[in-house]
């Protein structure tokens, strides 16, 4: 059977974290220049998968340098042209292409209000680029599959090497160090049990807390974008919640668990969903039903989580008779204003 270009990229991602964890000398000079002590605010900006990068970023952000973070609404500068107040503010943009007219006019509206810019984009040479104060390019390499796989690991990790000199944390380093390993060894893991009751849902949930938010919501967009099956994203706290009375025997729900903080309330909802005898597949802690490494660092086991995710949606929907590479009514770049 043909490889799938988005099998393909899936397959570098460790290479591009590899070449990112050789590029903290850049990301270092950066976080020197900012002086993050003098931040009273963080923004992020970012659309569709960047923007889940960006719920990633902003859990490390608030929980590693303790400053508030928001996120960009960039239809305020481009729609209803009222440009914020950010001054001495850090403002980071997430793109692959770099081009979206509407995360430009967010970047630029943000320097000249006297923000510090940084743009997290994969073409370094490109309008976003261009409008932001630093630049760390992710250097993944053109992606021909229209969902975004190693672009958007290789964004997630180069949030993790800013975080980790912006805050001086060496643990944080060297969870970093050790991610190219593990997206490697990721590769071999096999979520096919997942993919099995995927063909009789009417929609599927996928869940975590924390850090492993951004990675839950990616996942939900890749089933919809990929396998064409409504997917909503969302934290295991909000499952406790209104969408709770959406579940069903053709709702699967797909659960993140990481070793932190947040462990006991996945946990106790895990529980609770299993005795109501809901299809769930869990990856992570000792009750895991999902092939799982042993966990490692709660910043960057949520980057290795998408692997093994990525790959069962890319079999699926070949299995399926999908494209997994052209999605119906897809462009790989897309402009919003």
């Amino acid at each position: 059977m043909t490889t799938s270009a988005m099998a393909s990229e899936i397959g570098e991602s460790a290479n591009v974290v590899a070449n990112i964890v050789r590029s903290r000398p850049a990301a270092r000079d950066i976080a020197q220049r900012i002086r993050i002590g003098a931040v009273p605010l963080c923004v992020v900006c970012g659309r569709g998968s960047s923007g889940y990068a960006g719920v990633f970023l902003r859990y490390l952000v608030e929980t590693r340098l303790r400053l508030p973070v928001s996120a960009s609404a960039p239809s305020v500068i481009t729609a209803f042209r009222t440009p914020l107040m950010l001054r001495d503010a850090l403002f980071i943009v997430i793109s692959q292409s770099g081009r979206s007219p509407d995360l430009v006019a967010a970047t630029k509206s943000a320097r000249v209000s006297g923000a510090r810019t940084i743009a997290i984009v994969n073409a370094a040479s490109s309008p976003v680029a261009d409008e932001a104060e630093f630049v760390i390019p992710i250097e993944a390499g053109e992606e021909h599959s229209v969902a975004a796989t190693k672009t958007v690991i290789g964004s997630m990790a180069a949030c993790v090497g800013l975080v980790a000199e912006l805050a001086g944390d060496r643990a944080l380093r060297s969870a970093l160090d050790r991610l190219p390993e593990r997206l490697d060894r990721a590769l071999a893991l096999d979520w096919s049990e997942i993919a099995d009751g995927l063909t009789k849902a009417s929609a599927v949930f996928v869940a975590a807390r924390g850090l492993a938010l951004g990675s839950a919501r990616e996942i939900a967009l890749k089933l919809s974008e990929i396998l064409r099956l409504p997917s909503i994203g969302l934290s295991a706290a909000e499952l406790q919640h209104g969408p709770r009375a959406a579940l069903s025997s053709r709702t699967p729900v797909v659960m993140m668990r990481l070793m932190d903080e947040t462990a006991a309330t996945v946990d106790a909802l895990v529980n609770e969903l299993r005795e109501q005898k809901f299809a769930l597949h869990l990856c992570g802690g000792p009750h895991g039903s999902l092939a799982w490494l042993t966990e490692d660092d709660p910043a960057t086991d949520p980057i290795t989580m998408l692997v093994p995710a990525y790959r069962m949606i890319e079999q699926t929907a070949r299995a399926c008779g999908f494209d997994p590479d052209r999605p119906p009514r897809l462009r790989k770049i897309t402009e919003t204003f």
